[in-house]
């Protein structure tokens, strides 16, 4: 077998809308491609022997064993790899049970769908499971501890690629209330939220988080005299930075028991407490010394360890710590009580587990040898060995929850604390025998006030109830249950999007939101274009979410990042399917037209169940897909006897639809007339009715989502089909005696669309300057040529710069075909290089002719355009089209300043 290619796809795509993070593998079977599972001799038996956990799967039967059942009968490789991949991925930790195995039109060769939890560890699981199923077909077996490996392998890719357990707890939190969050690129932020809604998060630090506050709490010594000023029992103690100075201080806290640690440290690493010699106090001074440039000595206070939580002011969980120890038996020694201790199935290394193993440092040997014992020692029934001086889980300690324990006046205590340092989450370490009396009564201290204090102990505390300390904090950042999120409309189809995705941000614009979108021609905020290029995909699409300015996303989302990637996004608020066509069938195994309409079906369904989805009622494909979405339902068509949309308004639904020469929106029994097309610029004179199509789909989308009819209105009259507006979509130029159309259709559909526009030309010829990209199938070339035969009078072919593997030349020849198929007299020539075919139109062009200039470039076009002085049409031309001198309106904007 050969892996052909592997991807990710990150959001919702052809393959799963909801169970979205899936690995996609290209499989060539090869030599196994005619070869079922049941006549592999011993593969069964290998497989089910490694993975015994296989007869969990139920599969298609639908029941426990149904997978082995399939295989025993007879399956293909490719669906038995989809199967192992992801029982690798359980094996190691990672709850997955989403999988699809489809055999491309190419044989033998398979795309294998994988969900994932890590990304690293789904491709992992991908390429592994092939490594195991090709060895037990050559060898009968896979050796246990090169499976061991694998699982290992895939365990420390879910740790290295695990957001920690208190983000952990946090993102899980948001998705219960449908936040969309992200991974920022720096350092290990998240964005809950999108545009404007946005918040922050790193671990337990929040964008409320104040920087004097979290520098206050990193000073420890800085924390306490703010807090023993303001009458809160803090411990005594100094900071020193030198050994002689050591001495003075211990005597300046009071003598011994004392605490030695470091001003800046965490995790209680460089901490030595109850000391109670000089000897002792040297060491410990060193062991600090290595954690912080400056040591802080401390008097030190009898008690139980305590963390108390704060969420925006509030008390929402108390914590006992209580450091590594083990409990002796009357049989084992300290350290098989260790080994068995590290046993316990929550203990594991790094902060992703409920425990921490215990490990075995230069503290615990310190405190050993205080009570005259070693690993060796077998310790009494019932007798506790410490084996830390402090209680943090990270080294080996466990947490009782005492929430409901603390008295009312430390409640009070620790929410005023943590207003006088400034945190919105705050951990304060309270060290008392009692939490449930009052500090002043038991002689309690507060010894210390953290900044991003780890949720693990209250989350999963080792004995008592667990909190959800998540809640409180994602009430702080989203008030009022609120979810983060800002309007996004996104648009898919064959033909149409661009122009569409900017008249919809156009319509936007009028209820002065920033609107951030996504066309062709670039990502845009507001008036501003941010990046040029094609960005119709989904890093294009998560640089307008995760911009804090945007109100607004409308983003158009073409069929190559659907198949690529997925979308960028969960879920929308609007949807939008304007047609589908046959284009860009035969590249990413999508080779019908009903599975072209399977990829775009991706946006319907993917937007919200109170959201709307915007169909076209004049396209059955696109129809169709109302039985698949869970958003309500608006058509959109240019026949108002429409029978879908008839039985849609009487049911009380949403449509818009031409109607009398008016674009209009159809609710139940009402009718509410938005213009009549002659006054709106895109349709150039309601002469282009692909153009009065994509109006009605934007002007649809726009009232769905709550803009004022009186705003969109206002935005029709304004948004023209210019080189500014729209380049490249429908841009007619008047050069004096006769004039130029510069459009991006590419494809038969766009083709035909254009042609209800060029056949009411009624003056002079109609010459075409056509090509279309190299990656389409010959027959699509073949088309475009009959269908400029039937177009133009005369025909100049050209070809892309980008011939997108095709050898030059090839592409011209089968639109020849076709050209001479349906018109074998038809005029026409030949001119590979764009600007040449270009320059030859416009020098040949016979007075009241219209060139029709279909280009690679659109930027290059239009400078070829303006470089010979042209005007800007931005109503119809008069002569060509039965409209009055007085109706010609021009605009010189796009003439160059003499």
């Amino acid at each position: 077998m050969k892996i052909l290619k592997v991807q990710t796809l990150r959001g919702p795509n052809y393959w799963s809308i909801r169970r979205h993070k899936v690995v996609l593998m290209r499989l060539d079977l090869e030599d196994l491609a005619e070869t079922p599972s049941n006549l592999i001799p011993g593969f069964y038996e290998g497989l089910v022997e490694l993975l015994p956990s296989l007869v969990e799967h139920f599969c298609s039967p639908g029941y426990r064993g149904g997978f082995l059942e399939r295989m025993r009968e007879g399956t293909m490789m490719g669906h038995i790899i989809e199967h192992v991949a992801l029982e690798l991925q359980e094996l190691a930790g990672m709850i997955v049970g989403f999988g699809r195995t489809r055999e491309t039109a190419e044989p033998g060769v398979y795309q294998v769908a994988i969900e994932y939890v890590h990304e690293r560890a789904g491709r992992y699981a991908a390429r592994a499971a092939v490594r195991i199923c090709q060895t037990i077909v050559e060898t009968g077996r896979y050796p246990k501890d090169e499976l061991e490996q694998d699982l290992k392998d895939l365990r420390d890719i879910a740790a290295e690629c695990s957001l920690g357990p208190s983000t952990e707890t946090l993102v899980k939190e948001a998705e219960t209330r449908n936040i969309p969050w992200m991974e920022l690129g720096a350092r290990a932020m998240i964005q809950l939220g999108f545009g404007v809604h946005q918040k922050r998060i790193q671990a337990t630090l929040s964008n409320h988080t104040g920087i004097l506050g979290v520098e206050l709490a990193s000073d420890k010594e800085g924390t306490k005299q703010m807090l023993r000023s303001a009458g809160v029992p803090v411990p005594r103690g100094t900071v020193v930075n030198y050994l002689d100075e050591l001495e003075d201080a211990i005597e300046e806290v009071g003598g011994y028991p004392i605490v030695i640690k470091p001003l800046n440290g965490n995790h209680g690493r460089g901490i030595t407490i109850n000391i109670t010699s000089w000897e002792q106090a040297e060491i410990a001074y060193d062991a600090a010394k290595e954690v912080s440039r400056s040591v802080i000595i401390e008097r030190y206070y009898q008690g139980r360890d305590h963390r108390v939580l704060v969420v925006d002011g509030r008390v929402v969980a108390v914590a006992e710590r209580v450091p590594a120890h083990v409990v002796g038996n009357g049989r084992s020694t300290i350290q098989e009580l260790i080994d068995e201790t590290n046993r316990d199935p929550r203990r594991g290394t790094g902060h992703d587990n409920v425990l921490t193993k215990i490990e075995v440092d230069r503290t615990s040997w310190e405190l050993l040898e205080q009570k005259g014992y070693d690993l060796e020692t077998v310790l009494p029934e019932g007798e506790i060995c410490y084996l830390r001086a402090t209680a943090n889980l990270s080294t080996g300690g466990i947490a009782i929850d005492r929430t409901d324990d603390i008295h009312p006046e430390n409640i009070w205590l620790a929410q005023r604390v943590v207003k006088i340092i400034g945190l919105d989450i705050a951990g304060i370490d309270v060290v008392t025998d009692d939490i449930s009396k009052p500090l002043r009564e038991v002689d309690g201290v507060i010894v210390e006030v953290n900044a991003a204090p780890g949720f693990r102990m209250h989350v999963s505390p080792s004995e008592g109830i667990p909190r959800n300390v998540a809640e409180p904090v994602v009430d702080m950042l989203f008030p009022q249950r609120s979810n983060g999120r800002i309007p996004i409309i996104a648009i898919t189809g064959t033909n149409g999007k661009t122009t569409t995705t900017r008249l919809i941000a156009h319509l936007f614009k009028q209820t002065n939101q920033v609107v951030g979108y996504t066309t062709t021609d670039g990502t845009y905020i507001g008036d501003y274009l941010v990046e040029p290029g094609d960005n119709t995909g989904p890093q294009s699409a998560q640089l307008i979410l995760q911009d804090p300015t945007v109100e607004v996303a409308v983003l158009e989302s073409a069929r190559g990042g659907i198949l690529r990637s997925g979308l960028a996004f969960n879920a929308c608020d609007v949807g939008v399917v304007l047609n589908v066509a046959a284009d860009h069938l035969g590249l990413g195994d999508i080779n019908t037209i009903e599975e072209m309409a399977r990829v775009k079906s991706v946006v319907a369904e993917s937007a919200l169940p109170k959201g709307y989805v915007v169909l076209n009622a004049d396209d059955p494909l696109v129809s169709a897909m109302a039985s698949r979405v869970t958003a309500q339902i608006a058509y959109f068509s240019m026949n108002p006897e429409n029978e879908l949309i008839r039985s849609h308004t009487q049911r009380g639904g949403l449509a818009a639809v031409y109607e009398n020469g008016y674009l209009s929106i159809l609710k139940g029994d009402w009718t509410l007339r938005i213009e009549q097309a002659i006054h709106v610029p895109l349709t150039l004179g309601g002469r282009a009715p692909f153009m009065i199509a994509n109006a009605l789909a934007a002007s649809l989308a726009a009232f769905a989502q709550g803009v004022r009819i009186e705003d969109i209105r206002a935005a029709l009259m304004t948004f023209q089909a210019s080189s500014k507006q729209t380049p490249g979509r429908m841009n007619l130029f008047s050069l004096g005696h006769f004039h130029v159309l510069i459009d991006y259709a590419h494809n038969p559909h766009s083709y035909q669309a254009l042609g209800g526009f060029v056949q009411n030309w009624k003056e002079g010829e109609r010459i075409g300057v056509i090509g279309a990209p190299g990656d389409r199938r010959d027959e699509d070339f073949v088309q475009l040529g009959k269908l400029s035969a039937g177009l133009f009078d005369r025909i100049i072919i050209k070809e892309d710069d980008d011939n997108r593997g095709r050898d030059r030349g090839n592409t011209a020849t089968f639109i020849e075909q076709g050209i001479k198929e349906t018109k074998p007299d038809a005029r026409y020539e030949t001119i590979l290089d764009e600007t040449a075919a270009i320059q030859a139109a416009l020098e040949g062009a016979t007075p009241g002719s219209l060139v029709v200039i279909l280009p690679e470039s659109v930027t290059r076009a239009i400078k070829l355009i303006e470089d010979r002085n042209a005007v800007q049409v931005m109503t119809p031309v008069a002569n060509s089209m039965n409209y009055s001198r007085s109706q010609l309106v021009t605009s010189r904007e796009a003439i160059p300043t003499p």
